[in-house]
């Protein structure tokens, strides 16, 4: 788990590029076995917003677990006054 922590750490764009690809991808194959035809277009429209939604609350949380180990951290640390 550090492992995959350290490397996320050190490569944050290429990991939210490969989130956002993969998304994408699940979205497109999800639409393709969809009941209602859909024109190429509009399944790609709709697997980009879903994309950039999943995208969006993986920026949120890594925002959120940022602020948290900053904070921990700074309690951890004693004050030199």
């Amino acid at each position: 788990m550090d492992s995959l922590k350290s490397w996320v750490s050190d490569h944050k764009l290429t990991s939210i590029g490969s989130l956002w690809a993969a998304g994408m991808g699940v979205s497109l194959v999800n639409n393709s076995r969809s009941k209602a035809p859909l024109k190429p277009s509009l399944r790609l429209i709709h697997a980009r917003m879903h994309a950039q939604a999943l995208t969006l609350v993986v920026l949120s949380g890594a925002a959120a677990y940022h602020y948290y180990e900053k904070c921990s951290q700074e309690e951890m640390t004693p004050n030199n006054v």
